[in-house]
């Protein structure tokens, strides 16, 4: 089999995905494999554009924006649009990440002083319910 080319079964095991995540993509015109009958073969540009879909989502990239960064490499300018605006985009995903991860901290933190409570008046509980079952 030609080396630019996989099947959708190579695609799977190599990026980690299901037939239906590699279609679903497909049917939002993120992938765009050559499809012989009912066989789809996908090429290195297919592959270049999952790898990016994949990081973009792990990254909690909407589809959407995805889909804009990866027009963008059509522009004709050397990427220098898609670059300026996936540091944009991720600037302010970072800044999203980051104000989510103190919310996430400080309810762990609560969490942890509910836990410490609970554990003592459950510690009471128990103490006082054995101390009048023994009277």
């Amino acid at each position: 089999m030609n080396d630019e080319l996989m099947t959708i079964r190579e695609m799977c095991e190599a990026f980690e995905v299901t037939p239906r995540t590699l279609r679903f993509y497909e049917s939002k015109e993120l992938l765009s494999p050559i499809r012989e009958g009912q066989k789809r073969l996908f090429t290195r540009r297919d592959r270049a554009r999952l790898k990016l879909i994949l990081r973009g989502k792990r990254f909690g990239f909407s589809l959407e924006e995805i889909r804009q960064l990866l027009d963008l490499y059509h522009v004709g300018d050397q990427q220098l649009t898609q670059y300026t605006r996936t540091i944009e985009l991720a600037r302010k995903r970072l800044a999203e990440m980051e104000r989510q991860h103190e919310e996430l901290t400080s309810a762990i933190s609560e969490l942890k002083a509910q836990l410490v409570e609970g554990e003592r008046e459950l510690a009471r509980m128990r103490k006082s319910a054995s101390v009048s079952s023994a009277a």
